[in-house]
């Protein structure tokens, strides 16, 4: 049977612990005993846990052998705000997905109650990165910085920079990736797309622009759509796209 995960609050040495509600979901409704063993995420790896000791607030474990290592590149997105279920449900599906970063931002279109409203959010998009994380066995959580305006993304990311247009009519996505990166930006615009000068704004600082393809995606469907295909972990598989073959799920599945 596979053991439930749990992503450390804390960690110090071959120590690690869950606190307030974290602590007490385990112990109280689930009522973990001491001895009961969980995998257990560190940030950078996933270790065998047993529980030493229970309080109501916090649970301690100690740590065993190495279960996996977090090797995967780093794909942060940034988003610029949208109604705020759908964003939700991006977060979570991102988390799912196995993305390191979520960056919300403000771009000219978006709405202004929402820019306005968003940082009383920020909370709440953490909480449920947590949960998505665990459910899905990441070995971290995604980190959900505040809130910025555009020109900060635009001048200060790293890596493989890339912007999701609707005007981008020459380079796909699967295109546009290179076979091996260990950092990658993906720029997401609000209900409405970005404006002519915010694209001007990507090309000058060279981001690459690119499309998902002739369908217009409502938001939350972009962001998701990018991170799948972004988040294929074998370059052989990505050069079987890029070259368009078809890829069947069992040959997926060899690759893998």
């Amino acid at each position: 049977m596979t053991r439930r995960r749990w992503i450390a609050d804390e960690v110090l040495g071959n120590r690690a612990f869950l606190k307030g509600d974290h602590a007490r979901h385990l112990a109280q409704v689930l009522r973990a005993k001491p001895g009961q063993e969980f995998d257990v995420a560190t940030g950078s790896e996933v270790r065998r846990g047993k529980i030493v000791s229970i309080a109501a607030d916090r649970v301690e474990f100690d740590l065993s052998e190495v279960l996996r290592e977090t090797t995967r590149a780093e794909i942060t997105v940034a988003i610029s705000i949208f109604k705020f279920d759908r964003l939700e449900w991006a977060i979570e599906k991102c988390t799912e997905l196995g993305v390191s970063r979520i960056v919300p931002v403000i771009a000219a279109r978006t709405e202004k109650h929402l820019a306005q409203a968003a940082p009383k959010r920020a909370e709440r998009w953490r909480k449920i990165a947590k949960q998505a994380a665990e459910q899905s066995r990441q070995a971290a959580v995604p980190e959900i910085l505040d809130l910025l305006e555009l020109p900060e993304i635009v001048r200060n990311q790293a890596g493989v920079r890339i912007v999701l247009s609707e005007a981008e009519t020459s380079l796909d996505l699967k295109d546009a990736l290179p076979p091996n990166t260990s950092s990658l930006t993906l720029a997401f615009g609000p209900e409405g797309g970005w404006r002519e000068d915010e694209l001007a704004a990507f090309a000058e600082a060279e981001w690459i622009s690119a499309s998902l393809g002739p369908t217009v995606l409502r938001a939350e469907t972009a962001v998701i759509a990018a991170v799948a295909v972004c988040s294929l972990p074998f370059s052989t598989l990505r050069k079987h796209l890029r070259r368009g073959d078809r890829v069947t799920r069992r040959k997926a599945t060899e690759l893998s």
